[in-house]
């Protein structure tokens, strides 16, 4: 139960770095956004299931992480029509 106690901080750890790193590309962004929600899903599963809680709120937080995740993808699908490209300097062109 440990050992994915550590996985779950260290995939938190490295989605932060990435997204950190990674400033320039939506996508990347969105990618790096996923696995930060993922570890922190698996973070409350493993606290849920540790003291012996009920799963739903773990059921409603990653619903909204797929609608999350769903309007991320709407956003860069618009952007890509609209600009050509997901870099965010060429975003901040059309203000």
């Amino acid at each position: 139960m440990l050992i994915y106690m550590y996985l779950s901080i260290f995939m938190f750890l490295s989605g932060l770095l990435v997204f950190s790193m990674k400033k320039d590309h939506l996508l990347l962004m969105l990618l790096s956004l996923e696995l930060i929600v993922l570890s922190l899903y698996l973070l409350i599963f493993l606290y849920l299931k540790l003291m012996y809680y009920n799963y739903f709120f773990s059921m409603m937080f990653i619903s909204f992480s797929v609608c999350e995740g769903a309007l991320g993808l709407s956003i860069l699908v618009s952007m890509i029509r609209s600009v050509g490209n997901d870099y965010l300097l060429s975003f901040s062109l059309l203000w």
